[in-house]
């Protein structure tokens, strides 16, 4: 019996997704056991690379062939919705206490700027499709992981609701948004568009690791 695309591409990266979710730094923010400190580091490394979202989405559908039109149809839907994003997340980094302009002119860690540049690569160089693998990476870590993160730490933390707008933004509130990628894998058809996506989904799950590997393990 033929599987949907989705249901395969969950199939084949299941080991890399628990590898991430077993993570110490996440086990620990889903308990409340991260610091103020760590959780600004972790807003401020999503902002160098949500920050990129918009121009990768863009970057991507500029790339695709005739036999995607489709697909560049679906981009601008995700490139409506996703506009201004990384200001959220300086919003909630200056509700923490922290210096949002500071965390906007600096230079992002090498995970961070390692992970985009990838995605980057994968487009130009590579096959666009490969960048729904980080489509697939970020959006389905984020609605998993998103809003019992949020809630836990704000309790841990005492800290105001508007200093989780990104994390709450992601969470249960943005199933719809899951499904509609769900639909998009489901219509690709060619065989090498689908092992792309999940040999890069793969790839950014080591690399989206690598950054909460990065964070300041404070005590």
């Amino acid at each position: 019996m033929t599987i949907a695309f989705f249901d395969r591409l969950q199939q084949e990266t299941e080991q890399e997704r628990q590898a991430l979710f077993s993570l110490p730094i996440i086990q620990r923010a889903l308990q409340g056991q991260i610091n103020r400190e760590q959780y600004i580091a972790f807003l401020s490394q999503a902002f160098h690379h949500v920050r990129h979202t918009v121009p990768l989405l863009m970057a991507c559908g500029s790339r695709l062939g005739h036999q995607h039109e489709w697909l560049r149809k679906a981009l601008a839907e995700y490139i409506e919705e996703e506009i201004g994003h990384e200001e959220w997340i300086l919003s909630d980094i200056k509700a923490c206490g922290g210096r949002p302009e500071e965390v906007r002119n600096a230079a992002p860690d090498l995970t961070t700027e390692s992970m985009v540049a990838y995605a980057y690569h994968q487009i130009d160089r590579l096959n666009p499709v490969g960048f729904f693998g980080m489509v697939y990476v970020l959006e389905g870590t984020s609605t998993a992981l998103a809003t019992n993160a949020a809630s836990v730490i704000k309790e841990s933390l005492g800290l105001p609701a508007n200093a989780f707008t990104y994390l709450t933004s992601h969470g249960s509130l943005d199933l719809e948004h899951v499904k509609f990628f769900e639909s998009i894998m489901n219509q690709l058809t060619d065989e090498a568009d689908k092992a792309c996506v999940i040999y890069c989904a793969k790839r950014f799950y080591a690399l989206y690791g690598a950054i909460f590997k990065s964070l300041p393990n404070f005590n």
